[in-house]
């Protein structure tokens, strides 16, 4: 009878092991991605363009540092940026950074304050703006 126990307390010792090494290898997977990503949106250079160069159009841009991705059209008339729309924008908890396509037509000028709460959705957002300006994809 006593043998019955032990091989099951030993069958559960072992299966709650096992669970809590996977856990750990996937949260140490998932904590390498946030590093990862973490490390590319703060080597995100953001250039301001010359808006008044851009000809008049319709251009897309994206930009992805995997945890964040943006997919923007940007639309120039005259030699202004006359709107901004968000065609993608997958976030963690950033959506109140799309309030910066606002700051940029207001400003024309993708050299604006990132949004508080959301610096690295602003960060990636303004960089899809410059790439749609500059006319290449990330």
């Amino acid at each position: 009878m006593k043998t019955v126990k032990t091989k099951g307390f030993i069958a559960f010792i072992l299966i709650f092991l096992c669970v809590v090494i996977i856990a750990g290898v996937i949260f140490g997977l998932y904590l390498q991605r946030v590093n990862t990503y973490q490390d590319m949106v703060k080597n995100t250079i953001v250039s301001d363009v010359d808006i008044s160069d851009i000809p008049d159009g319709s251009y897309i841009g994206e930009y992805d540092v995997d945890i964040i991705y943006a997919k923007v059209e940007v639309i120039v008339k005259s030699g202004l940026i006359s709107d901004i729309i968000i065609l993608e924008h997958r976030n963690d908890r950033g959506n109140t950074a799309e309030s910066i396509t606002g700051d940029i037509i207001t400003t024309q000028s993708i050299d604006v304050d990132a949004v508080s709460g959301a610096t690295n959705s602003s960060t990636v957002l303004r960089k899809a703006v410059e790439l749609a300006l500059a006319g290449r994809d990330s």
